[in-house]
């Protein structure tokens, strides 16, 4: 069907070439939306970009034409013309973690605020090859930076590099000497949580730790263990899970017949799970006879059975804090400093936790 029959704006016409079945219909052009806005195209340049300095009124005029003509602004020439492309990358091994899910939701959300869309690259297995085709192919994308959760060890082989010249930002990650850092306090979580069964009066506290690779897990098992050497304290050897409830409740069955176990620190939340469905298996009360702390504060966790005592680490902040960092490197053009900005954790007492049993 031609276009033969359709309105000219402006007294232009937009459609084909009045040939039926001729050439495709042409991109609305700013012009077009200043003719039917009756302002400038200066006035919807300002308007498409998100400037101030538009008045209310004029502002809605020109919205209203884009949205009846189908006006989309054009990226890429915007991009030339600014330098920018208002995007963030963000690099990430995997979303089926809490932390990482709730992490990328907040700086999707506050990229947003900021005018800034959000391009996620999830990798799969965590190989240096697929770091690197990872890091390569963002490279080749229109982003302004990129925030990146990757294991330091994986940021250490000398072929994976950061895109040239795009502000990054790192998270999660014990990159602070190399990269600019954001993270919740780890190494100050683990010792609240035992810090505060000391505190009760167990004579020692049992750690089952995350993954062998994941900084994470090292900097909770490294604090662990600290906090019982500062304090004189017997040193029980770690089990390790993989995050995972599962993982809680076959280590929650091997402690349960541990007779001096009266209190354990779990890695995450998921694995205290674990350990509170194998204790209550094995008919070892909590916390009469062994109190549970996790880590990651969980909205679920306050409906475990018993509800759990555990670290509570603030992900949104530290996605917001990211992103800030990374539009701070973008607007002043300046390189990021290496260094760590730590967000505070916080122990949240609930039922989990008791004095040991006499």
């Amino acid at each position: 069907m031609s276009d033969q029959g359709v309105p000219p704006v402006g007294g232009a016409q937009r459609g084909g070439s009045g040939i039926p079945g001729g050439r495709r219909k042409q991109r609305v052009s700013m012009a077009d939306v200043a003719k039917l806005a009756g302002v400038s195209s200066q006035t919807v340049s300002r308007v498409a970009n998100g400037h101030s300095g538009v008045i209310g009124s004029t502002r809605e005029q020109v919205l209203a034409a884009m949205d009846e003509l189908g006006y989309r602004p054009n990226s890429a020439a915007r991009a030339l013309r600014y330098g920018r492309f208002n995007t963030i990358g963000v690099i990430l091994l995997t979303l089926n973690t809490v932390g990482h899910s709730a992490t990328v939701d907040a700086i999707a959300t506050q990229a947003a605020t900021e005018g800034y869309a959000v391009t996620v690259m999830p990798i799969d297995v965590p190989t240096q090859d697929n770091v690197l085709g990872a890091f390569t192919r963002m490279g080749e994308l229109a982003v302004d930076a990129v925030i990146v959760f990757i294991e330091v060890h994986l940021l250490d082989a000398g072929t994976v590099t950061l895109p040239r010249g795009v502000p990054v930002v790192v998270v999660d990650s014990d990159a602070g000497d190399r990269y600019q850092v954001v993270d919740n306090d780890q190494a100050g979580g683990a010792r609240l949580a035992v810090r505060h069964l000391l505190d009760l009066g167990h004579q020692t506290v049992w750690h089952l730790a995350g993954p062998d690779r994941s900084y994470a897990s090292q900097s909770r098992a490294r604090s662990w263990r600290a906090t019982l050497e500062e304090s004189g304290r017997p040193v029980p050897e770690p089990l390790r899970g993989d995050w995972s409830a599962t993982s809680g409740y076959q280590a929650g069955l091997v402690l349960a017949e541990q007779p001096g176990c009266t209190a354990v620190f779990a890695a995450n939340d998921q694995m205290a799970l674990g350990l509170l469905h194998a204790f209550h298996d094995r008919g070892r009360s909590v916390p009469g006879d062994i109190s549970v702390v996790g880590f990651d504060g969980v909205p679920e966790a306050a409906h475990f059975q018993p509800p759990l005592t555990t670290v509570y680490q603030d992900f949104r902040e530290v996605g917001r804090r990211s992103v800030l960092e990374a539009l701070r490197q973008i607007r002043e053009g300046a390189a990021a400093q290496p260094g760590t900005d730590l967000v505070p954790t916080e122990l949240v007492v609930r039922g989990s936790t008791a004095p040991p049993p006499r």
